[in-house]
């Protein structure tokens, strides 16, 4: 069940979505964080961020939207609390990494290089904030150039976040790869929004949010699988993954490994359930390694 993501090795292809386990603390009850592949941390910037105002949720069908905005109380926060707590229980950790500007980026990178972190996720995907964000994973020249900036400062793997709300994901993937990334990661959430018509209003404060869950998993798979064939970096793959099926089904299409995101809201065990669902997967049709899985596809 092991695999390696860009030169982080996962003892089996499994981590949680950022944004959606929190640091695992939350989960201990229900999940041991030491039996993922790793746990990816909520994304944090140099300072606190407070976040969007409420109302930031609203239920879809099949689904969710959320604008919570990166609310984060900052790295110096998440390096003493957390990863010491993810360290001491045995987790392999991911660090999503958010910021504002270049100099953020870095200045997050910079800190956390003193801590006991295993890869660095660089989200510059996320559709809930005004600065930095998806502004910055939109353009392919912008993506090669923070890429390579947070390259020169880390000799940790590092996984790009992409957003999908471009024309051309292959065209940021490739931009991603140029800059130097280890791996890329699909999919961010999809811009969306809902609307309350009895108060002919929106349902949220900020109008628009991000679409996750379910509904987005053919998106995300058409993504994958188009990145897969465009670029020789490893994937890690997420939309809408519920079952082991569904992360199976990733696999099939390119990812290397998948990351369990709105599931967890529903499902506390849910990452378990998905590690044995691959597994029960291979044991049925005669595979011996799930890295054989990748890329599989019989098109």
């Amino acid at each position: 069940m092991a695999v390696n993501l860009g030169g982080l090795l996962m003892k089996n292809p499994v981590t949680t979505a950022s944004g959606t386990f929190a640091a695992g603390r939350e989960y201990n009850d229900f999940v041991d964080v030491s039996t993922l592949g790793a746990v990816t941390t909520k994304g944090v910037s140099l300072h606190g961020w407070e976040g969007n105002d409420t109302p930031r949720i609203a239920e879809t069908p099949s689904g969710m939207l959320n604008s919570i905005g990166l609310q984060n109380p900052g790295v110096k926060h998440l390096m003493d609390i957390d990863i010491p707590w993810l360290n001491d229980k045995g987790a392999t950790v991911i660090v999503n990494v958010s910021g504002h500007s270049f100099d953020e980026y870095l200045a997050v990178i910079d800190e956390l290089e003193q801590a006991r972190v295993h890869a660095y996720e660089l989200n510059i995907s996320c559709p809930n904030v005004d600065a930095g964000g998806m502004t910055l994973g939109t353009d392919p020249a912008c993506v090669e150039a923070i890429v390579s900036k947070v390259r020169a400062a880390t000799k940790r793997p590092l996984i790009v976040k992409l957003t999908p709300n471009v024309t051309s994901i292959t065209e940021i993937a490739k931009a991603a790869e140029a800059g130097g990334a280890d791996a890329i990661s699909l999919i961010n959430t999809l811009l969306g929004m809902s609307i309350d018509a009895e108060r002919m209003r929106p349902t949220m404060a900020r109008v628009v949010g991000g679409l996750s869950g379910p509904c987005v998993k053919p998106v995300a798979l058409r993504m994958v699988w188009e990145c897969h064939q465009a670029i020789s970096l490893p994937i890690l793959g997420m939309g809408g993954i519920m079952s082991g099926l569904d992360a199976v089904e990733f696999m099939l299409a390119g990812a290397t490994a998948v990351a369990v995101g709105t599931a967890n809201f529903v499902n506390p065990f849910a990452t378990k359930d998905v590690i044995e669902g691959i597994e029960d997967f291979c044991e049925r049709h005669g595979v011996g390694d799930v890295n054989e899985l990748i890329g599989a596809l019989k098109c």
